[in-house]
């Protein structure tokens, strides 16, 4: 966990004091004891998978293909194709089904 100083914003060290554990700043005078547990469980809001793609209108210009979807066996889905590892990896296909009452989405 990373705690930041509220006088310049450097990131806090942790150093023994004379009675406690505390946080001292290397750029400015700032120091502040430890005196219980400190812990944090903030977890980052994941994206949707639309947003990742381009929001909700990115499947509007998407190509279609004969692929079958696994949730209702629908026989076309849209397709997109894109980069998501490193170059020398295969491009990720993403496909959403044409049926806009199943509208699944997955991936190869």
């Amino acid at each position: 966990m990373l705690t930041f100083c509220p006088e310049c914003g450097c990131v806090l060290q942790v150093e023994a004091g004379d009675q406690c554990m505390r946080f001292s700043c290397s750029a400015c005078p700032y120091v502040c004891p430890i005196t219980s547990t400190i812990s944090s469980r903030i977890y980052p809001k994941l994206k949707d998978i639309d947003d990742v793609l381009g929001g909700p209108g990115a499947w509007e210009n998407a190509q279609i293909t004969d692929e079958r979807c696994p949730l209702c066996s629908h026989e076309r889905a849209y397709f997109m194709q894109l980069q998501t590892r490193s170059a020398d990896e295969p491009m990720t296909i993403f496909y959403r089904c044409a049926d806009n009452s199943c509208a699944h989405r997955w991936k190869e």
